[in-house]
């Protein structure tokens, strides 16, 4: 299944940490939202770490999961998009 893990994280450390966690599950879409295709069991474990990491009196994460029909029905465009693949595009 596909998820957008969108964050927002106001410690520079924090957020570098949570950066570099999700490059391990995922590819950065934008700056601070990734697309990760995870299965059931990973996506508690992006879940578990992500709360290691974020301060929950002042940052904020948002997971969204995508269904494969959705995935192909979004559209992309713009010069910020890094390696879209065809089937996963955002706007």
């Amino acid at each position: 299944m596909v998820y957008l893990i969108a964050y927002d994280i106001s410690n520079n450390t924090d957020r570098a940490r949570t950066y570099r966690f999700l490059l391990g599950w995922g590819r950065r879409i934008q700056k601070s939202l990734f697309e990760c295709d995870l299965k059931t069991d990973e996506i508690d474990q992006v879940k578990n770490g992500l709360h290691s990491f974020i301060n929950p009196d002042t940052d904020r994460v948002h997971i969204y999961r995508h269904c494969a029909d959705c995935c192909n029905q979004i559209t992309a465009f713009g010069s910020s998009i890094e390696a879209v693949t065809p089937s996963m595009i955002l706007i």
